[in-house]
């Protein structure tokens, strides 16, 4: 079942964004790049080794390096409700 971004973000999950260089199929010194995000859990993340699994069992361009960040945006500590109105004219 799909949680909400909130919910993942309470229950100490992060933004994980990596990118990926790898070689083009039919080029093969040429190397391209594709950027990734998804809500994941450090240090094991285990959404990006996901990824990655699948990447090389399903993509034909072979990896060079991936390089990623991650930021725990939210901690359940630090949520609170704000209820507001603003009026414009």
């Amino acid at each position: 079942m799909p949680r909400s971004e909130t919910e993942l973000m309470l229950k100490g999950y992060g933004l994980t964004t990596a990118e990926f260089f790898y070689h083009m199929p039919d080029f093969t010194h040429v190397l391209n790049s594709f950027v990734w995000q998804e809500y994941d859990i450090a240090p094991d993340h285990p959404e990006l080794f996901k990824f990655v699994e699948f990447w090389q069992s399903e993509i034909e361009g072979p990896l060079h390096s991936v390089r990623f960040s991650h930021r725990k945006l939210l901690s359940s500590g630090e949520w609170h409700n704000q209820v507001g109105e603003f009026t414009l004219h």
